[in-house]
């Protein structure tokens, strides 16, 4: 699969071979890689599994059912006080913003509204029951 990949960036294609190479069993791992690499968006950084990123995403206001307003803070990328984001089902693999878990094709999540110019942090993607979760706590 990653043979076939046209990467864009180096550093994930780097990290994507090394994790093959490595015998890491988990598919999941290298499927997100590719997709973060084959995004097409270089001004957006997605993150990998295993990855480390300091991103700081919180959960502030619950507007409607379908609505969720998020603080997110990225030193590297971008920031946003109060972005909001809106409920759909993700099209293609990822990982969560906020827990880190594994996002598949078809899960409930909230992504980022479009907007113009796009946000950078638009690839981004949080599970929808990490969303209900936070807003419990």
């Amino acid at each position: 699969m990653l043979m076939k990949a046209s990467f864009t960036d180096p550093w994930l294609q780097t990290l994507g071979l090394l994790s093959a190479l490595s015998g890491n069993s988990d598919a999941v791992a290298v499927d997100v890689a590719a997709v973060a690499a084959c995004s097409g968006r270089n001004e957006a950084h997605l993150p990998v599994m295993g990855e480390r990123f300091e991103v700081q995403v919180l959960v502030i206001d619950r507007p409607s059912q379908t609505t969720a307003t998020v603080v997110w803070r990225d030193a590297t990328h971008c920031s946003y006080g109060d972005q909001v984001w809106h409920a759909s089902r993700a099209r293609v693999a990822g990982v969560c913003a906020m827990s880190g878990r594994a996002i598949r094709p078809g899960d409930a999540i909230y992504k980022p509204r479009p907007c113009k110019p796009a946000p950078l942090n638009a690839g981004a993607m949080i599970l929808q029951r990490v969303v209900n979760e936070a807003v419990l706590d």
